[in-house]
């Protein structure tokens, strides 16, 4: 990063956009089942496989990330069964998704034999989705050319 304000200053872990994220999304399981739910898993079940977790590692999750408003909770029954829940994405949760691109982007790159065994697609035209960092101007920005800013809060 170029421009770095320096010193940093008092800022610690505890401040940082990032950790307070992690401290919400802090464990693999909780990625898979944000992952699951944007690909429009919405049953516990669905959840439990797909993300490979075990019954009572799902429903911690899944408590978890309806406690921080990342999914609501739902109610739902079928003739002749008992009342079951429907998870389902919260704006919160579906904010999430870039970040879930970015990090598939990465593991496709640096970490999967082949390239991955999925990838996104854009429905309109059939063009790979990617995940990019730009300004709010519009241009697309490299690492190296971010700048380390106060925010400024009145």
């Amino acid at each position: 990063m170029t421009g770095m304000l320096e010193p940093r200053g008092g800022w610690e872990a505890r401040q940082c956009s990032i950790a307070k994220a992690l401290d919400v999304v802090s464990t693999r399981t909780a990625f898979l089942i944000l992952r699951e739910a944007h690909y429009g898993a919405t049953r516990f079940d669905e959840f439990a496989e797909r993300a490979g977790a075990s019954e009572p590692v799902t429903a911690a999750r899944l408590r978890e990330l309806v406690a921080a408003g990342l999914l609501v909770k739902e109610p739902y029954k079928e003739p002749g069964q008992r009342t079951r829940h429907a998870y389902r994405l919260t704006e919160k949760g579906h904010e999430l998704l870039p970040a879930l691109v970015a990090l598939m982007q990465w593991g496709d790159r640096w970490e999967a034999q082949d390239g991955g065994p999925v990838r996104l697609d854009h429905a309109g035209c059939g063009a790979r989705v990617r995940a990019e960092l730009r300004c709010e101007a519009g241009h697309r920005v490299d690492g190296g050319e971010l700048e380390l800013a106060y925010n400024r809060r009145a």
